[in-house]
């Protein structure tokens, strides 16, 4: 008798490092989907996006064949913003269910970078070019036009122009020094976000919630993300290793900081972190009666 067949569904992160392996075929869309995996395991990624892509079909039933790119703009705003609703979560801004696609998708709220990921899908299925821009503090989205580039608050659905953007950036810039002869010039800081980048971001956004709520198990399976979506940021792997030993994984979390301490020969708390390495090596050993 033959035995049965089967097929190894993969893990959660297993499936979020086969979206995220190669910058050439990362679908940002999905990705992002996946990120509720650990909280909501039996979520259907795929029915999430296949109700993405019913919103772009309705949306794109509404734009007539000869509109240019402004009207699409035009139309894609009213939909997004007035006929679906979506806005910003205001009363619980940091409620990690705002990081997640779906949940987002349901409640028709979320911060901007969850609103923008979905309004750069729409954008996309309509033919225009939608990207993310990784502003400090506030996440945007720009749209290439004929005419130049319209950034948007997804959090408002406001345009912005380059004075209310300088006024944004104006408090950033105080912070970080950048006046006088070390002012930059606002273009910089409307660079596209790649994917991975903005991923990261999302990650890092979880991430904090959890680490403000001392929150080690959810904090562990995001940095199990990040150090897969960027195996060349040692912190996030320095991060990973101090959040393994609030659980009492010792062993790999010295692996994660004896790596840190390897590739950083440059950082401040390199010492710091070495020692602590060795004193989780010494609680990992069992002892000797």
């Amino acid at each position: 008798m033959p035995a049965p067949f089967s097929v190894e569904v993969p893990t959660a992160l297993e499936y979020f490092a086969a979206l995220v392996a190669d910058d050439g075929s990362l679908s940002l869309t999905e990705a992002a989907v996946s990120l509720a995996l650990d909280e909501h395991p039996v979520l259907d990624t795929q029915s999430v996006l296949a109700e993405i892509d019913a919103l772009a079909r309705t949306l794109e039933r509404r734009i007539p064949r000869d509109a240019v790119p402004v009207q699409q703009l035009r139309l894609l705003n009213r939909y997004f913003f007035h006929d679906l609703g979506f806005a910003g979560n205001i009363n619980d801004y940091y409620a990690s269910d705002n990081s997640y696609l779906h949940e987002v998708l349901r409640t028709r709220r979320g911060i901007p970078i969850s609103l923008a990921v979905i309004y750069i899908e729409l954008a996309s299925q309509i033919g225009l070019k939608a990207r993310g821009v990784a502003f400090p503090g506030h996440f945007l989205v720009k749209v290439k036009m004929p005419q130049g580039e319209v950034v948007i608050d997804p959090f408002t659905g406001q345009s912005l122009s380059r004075d209310e953007l300088d006024e944004r950036l104006a408090p950033y810039k105080r912070r970080q020094g950048l006046l006088g002869e070390f002012d930059m010039p606002l273009g910089l800081f409307l660079q596209s976000a790649t994917p991975r980048e903005v991923l990261a971001r999302m990650l890092r956004n979880l991430k904090e919630i959890h680490r403000s709520a001392e929150d080690w198990p959810r904090l562990l399976a995001v940095q199990q993300r990040l150090v897969v979506l960027l195996p060349s940021e040692w912190d996030e792997r320095r991060d990973r290793g101090l959040a393994q030993a609030e659980l009492g994984v010792y062993d790999a979390a010295a692996d994660d900081l004896d790596a840190y301490v390897t590739h950083s020969p440059q950082a401040q708390d390199r010492r710091a972190i070495a020692e602590r390495a060795a004193e989780l090596r010494a609680q990992g050993r069992p002892s000797l009666h």
